[in-house]
This record gives structure tokens, C-alpha cells and sequence, in this order.
């Protein structure tokens, strides 16, 4: 009895120390893994199984794109800056020190859908900071005088949470892009225009136009650029590098109390997003690992916290974009049912396991069961 005592003992001090490191900028401490009890050969296996798994698809994400989205949607002009990815590259944090890497983890690449998760933490910003004074309150008066985004018996009734979970079925075209033209619905393409209409936050619809629709929202609440407000209250914070860029679009700047400012766009559809290496995925990763709070200081509130993992009415898998959530292990059976994961095409993963504290970054994985057989691995060589 007493050796167990102590043996709790020291895993509880082992896990206070895990929670007190925070990676100063431009470093993080490594560890053998042997140090921590990782089983090392099969830590090896699964280094060597995301490698293997790269995607198959072509490393040029312009002729990605052309080649998916491109053959199936109209309005599929690339309309931001896209680029040449590098291979299948990741990083593995347990208890806080980095046991794995694998590949070019400094390499600044196209992160595309996990630029939403960069999104929502920003509209969050607005709504700890007052700005947003309710989730369940309607958008359309938090809009300037002249900026007719939600006019109308239709669009009027969405507010932020319908938003923020990809349920607010906003009818329109924004930036070029008509909402109906992302994924289109319809059996010919004679019937995506004519879409049904669903009454906002009762569908979930994964839709690239209405998450711009939510960037351009934020960003008239915030009265300045989303990558001014990303880096002073999160990326700098948090020792991020200088290296990463947030675009949007060639045609979305807006004039702003007489600035012209460009209106991100939250993903790479048809270009933009933001452009990061694993290292700074794996610091935003770390942040909600230690529930938003870094270095004593609370960046993202726990109730937003609590609020973006919990899954909508519409789709319980699915919490504030792009928190893919894990109920009944469905998404991902070799993980905990509380894992979290913020995903982008391509395949890019930040994973986020506080049951086991570990976070990992793979990124250009292969869209299949790749992922899920991945974080078993990784699973199987932690100690029990």
C-alpha cells in the first residue's frame, strides 16, 4: 500500500510539472521517451506509420483543389494565395515535452479548415471582451449602418451560435462565392441554385461562404484586422513565431472607419487561410490542452472553452468550427470519447488529448481511417 502511495505520488507531481512547462518562443524541451515510460520501439512504429500515410494527392494545393472541389463545384476560381506543400511532417507533445517529430515541422504551409478553429477563437476573443454581448443574440444589428448582410425574413434570424456551429443557413454570395455554389445540393446542376431553405441553427452544413460570412462579421465587431487581433492576444502570448500569414481574398478588402482592410477567410477553398508551420499549430494546440490558459495567464476562457466542445443540436460530433468532437468514439474509435480534434483538408490535425495529456500535430495525413489508427499508435506506446 505505501509503495502505491508513492508511486500516485510521483505521477501527480510528474502531471503538476507537465502543467506548469510552458515552451518558451523558439524552443521546446525534449525528452527521451524512455524518460517518461514511452514504449520507444512503438513510438518508432507509429512515427513511421503518419510518414508512410502521407497523402497521396499532389503537394501543389492549387492543382489539389482544381482536381476536387474544381470537379464538382461552379464559382471555383482560386481567388487567394495558395502553395506547394511539404511532405508529411508532425510533432508528438507528451506531458508537455516533445517525444517525436517527423519531417519539415518548420515548413510555413497552407493549414486550410484548422484556419477556423484560428477564427472562432477570435470571435470568442470578441465575446469574453464584451463585444459580443450574447451567442444567442441575432448578428444583423451588430452590423454597421449600410452593411446589408442579414436583411431580410431569412437571414435576419441568425445570430453568432448559429454561425460559429455551421447551422446558420445564411442565403447569399459573398466574395464572388453564392452559398449554395460550396457543396452544392441538388441532383443536377440546374437545381443548386434552388436550394431548400432551412430555418437557421435546425442544419448543419459545412459551408466555406457562410464561415467568411462569420470572419467578415467578426471583423466589422472588432473594428481592425483578425490577424492583428490573433497575434497580439493569442499568437504572441503564446510564443509564436513571426513566420505565419492569415489571407483572404483578391477582392475581400473592405473600407473600415476609413482603413482599407482585407477580411480573412477562414480556410484555403479557394485560397487564402492561414499559412503556418507544425511548430505554432502545436503552440495553439497546447493552449486548449492546458484549457486556454498560458503561463498563469487566461488567454480563452473556460466557458468558451466549454462552449466550442460541446456538439450542437444539429450535429453532436460538431462544436464551434472546427471543433470535431469524438461522442461514442464514433469519429475516432482509438481515442478517448473527450478527445478533441481541429482539422484541415489536406489532411491537417491538431490533436488534443487531455485524458492521456497529449497533444500531436500530423499534418498531410491520408483522409481515411489514417488518423484514427495514428492515435492508437501513438496510444499504444504510452505507459498504462
Amino acid at each position: 500500500m505505501k509503495k502505491r502511495m508513492i508511486m500516485l505520488g510521483l505521477v501527480l507531481h510528474l502531471s503538476a510539472q507537465a502543467a506548469d512547462y510552458f515552451p518558451p518562443a523558439g524552443q521546446w524541451a525534449a525528452t527521451s521517451p524512455a524518460s517518461l515510460k514511452v514504449n520507444e520501439q512503438r513510438l518508432a512504429d507509429a512515427v513511421a506509420y503518419a510518414i508512410a500515410s502521407e497523402n497521396k494527392a499532389s503537394k501543389d494545393q492549387a492543382l489539389v483543389q482544381a482536381t476536387t472541389f474544381g470537379a464538382k463545384e461552379p464559382y471555383d476560381q482560386i481567388i487567394g494565395p495558395m502553395s506547394v506543400r511539404a511532405p508529411a511532417n508532425g510533432l508528438i507533445i507528451y506531458q508537455g515535452k516533445l517525444i517525436a517529430r517527423w519531417g519539415e515541422v518548420d515548413s510555413v504551409d497552407m493549414t486550410h479548415s484548422i484556419t477556423k478553429t484560428f477564427l472562432t477563437t477570435v470571435t470568442g476573443l470578441a465575446w469574453q471582451q464584451g463585444l459580443i454581448r450574447d451567442l444567442q443574440d441575432k448578428v444583423g444589428p451588430s452590423m454597421p449602418q449600410g452593411v446589408d448582410l442579414y436583411q431580410g425574413e431569412h437571414n435576419s434570424q441568425i445570430t453568432w451560435d448559429h454561425l460559429l456551429r455551421q447551422t446558420s443557413d445564411w442565403q447569399g454570395t459573398l466574395w464572388g462565392k453564392p452559398d449554395w455554389a460550396d457543396r452544392p445540393e441538388g441532383q443536377t446542376p440546374a437545381d443548386w441554385p434552388n436550394r431548400p431553405l432551412r430555418t437557421p441553427g435546425s442544419h448543419y452544413k459545412y459551408n466555406d461562404v457562410r464561415i467568411n460570412l462569420l470572419a467578415l462579421s467578426t471583423l466589422y465587431v472588432w473594428r481592425k484586422p483578425l490577424p492583428t487581433v490573433l497575434n497580439e492576444q493569442i499568437m504572441r502570448p503564446i510564443g509564436a513565431s513571426s513566420t505565419w500569414r492569415w489571407y483572404g481574398y483578391d477582392n475581400s478588402w473592405i473600407e473600415l472607419d476609413g482603413q482599407r482592410i482585407q477580411s480573412v477567410s477562414g480556410g484555403g477553398h479557394w485560397g487564402g487561410g492561414l499559412f503556418i508551420n507544425a511548430w505554432d499549430l502545436a503552440r495553439f494546440g497546447y493552449l486548449f490542452l492546458r484549457d486556454g490558459q498560458w503561463q498563469g495567464k487566461q488567454l480563452v476562457s473556460k466557458a468558451w472553452i466549454q462552449l466550442a466542445r460541446t456538439g450542437g443540436n444539429a450535429n453532436p460530433e460538431y462544436g464551434f468550427a472546427n471543433w470535431f468532437l469524438n461522442p461514442g468514439r464514433k469519429a475516432l474509435p482509438n481515442a478517448p470519447e473527450t478527445a478533441v480534434t481541429f482539422q484541415g483538408a489536406g489532411r491537417n490535425i491538431i490533436y488534443i488529448d487531455q485524458e492521456n495529456d497529449l497533444l500531436m500535430v500530423a499534418r498531410w495525413i491520408g483522409n481515411g481511417d489514417e488518423l484514427n489508427q495514428l492515435v492508437g499508435k501513438v496510444l499504444a506506446a504510452l505507459p498504462e
